[in-house]
């Protein structure tokens, strides 16, 4: 296989993503709905509320609603990903992720496009909540919406792996909800997305040592300080290194001798 092959099937799996996700404006309108009621609702009666911000030379206090922004941006990140794992999971029953999975080319390389595909898409919905959360009056600095390009592609390969991982060990669409709220709430209220640290150690030391030690709060992190222009390099190991993990265990996963699918007679895929 050479280099053109690998390049038009990259080029055919993001489009095709891309292509259903401008098509699903249903789904596009409810990834925004989710954190835009975070902020807009459920903010406003903390607008008292102060966080201090981590970054220096930003150590001051600032309001509550400007502290969660990196964390709804990692949310969308953690709903798309899902969403994504929802996508794989289905296309599975339906048979065209079979198709795709038998192609000639390599089973890693098929799903990290698939990934990639994913992460572009929430990094779309990121940039789109950024615009709405700006004309709310929530604004970082013009150079930190592009640092913060990095930081979204980084956590939301991380965040898709996880949804990868997951699509290879759910046999059935019925039973996705379930595994995803599982998932989904944990990750989220177990970090530092709503309130930092030092707030949570105030509150509960074990909470404080379950946000600490969460693959979620470093990708919050590292969003929030690239929103800031600076590289969080302890959070961006973390978020690294879950991703290396998440989709070595997701390639293993989709291996239909030794991974999480194998089967007894025909597989699924």
């Amino acid at each position: 296989m050479s280099l053109f092959h690998y390049l038009r099937a990259l080029y055919g799996i993001v489009g095709r993503e891309l292509f259903r996700f401008v098509h699903q404006r249903e789904r596009f309108i409810s990834a925004l709905v989710r954190p835009l009621l975070w902020l807009f609702v459920f903010a406003a009666g903390f607008r008292s509320t102060l966080g201090i911000a981590i970054i220096p030379p930003y150590e001051t206090y600032i309001l509550y609603e400007v502290y969660i922004t990196p964390g709804l941006l990692g949310m969308i990140q953690l709903f798309n990903g899902m969403q994504s794992s929802l996508s794989m999971v289905y296309d599975r029953e339906m048979g065209s992720m079979r198709t795709l999975l038998v192609s000639p080319l390599p089973r890693w390389f098929l799903l990290t496009a698939k990934l990639l595909a994913g992460t572009l898409v929430s990094i779309l919905q990121a940039y789109a909540f950024l615009a709405v959360a700006w004309g709310y009056g929530i604004q970082a600095e013009p150079s930190g919406y592009i640092s913060v390009f990095p930081a979204l592609l980084l956590s939301g390969l991380m965040l898709g792996a996880l949804g990868l991982l997951l699509s290879s060990v759910i046999k059935q669409l019925e039973n996705f909800a379930g595994v995803m709220n599982f998932v989904i709430f944990p990750l989220f209220f177990l970090s530092t997305a709503l309130y930092p640290l030092w707030k949570l150690q105030e509150s509960s030391e074990l909470l404080y040592l379950l946000a600490r030690y969460n693959p979620f709060s470093a990708a919050v992190e590292l969003i929030r300080f690239a929103l800031y222009g600076r590289l969080n390099v302890p959070a961006g190991a973390v978020v690294l290194a879950t991703l290396m993990a998440l989709m070595a265990s997701a390639i293993y996963g989709y291996n239909p001798s030794k991974g999480f699918m194998q089967r007894k007679g025909n597989a699924n895929i």
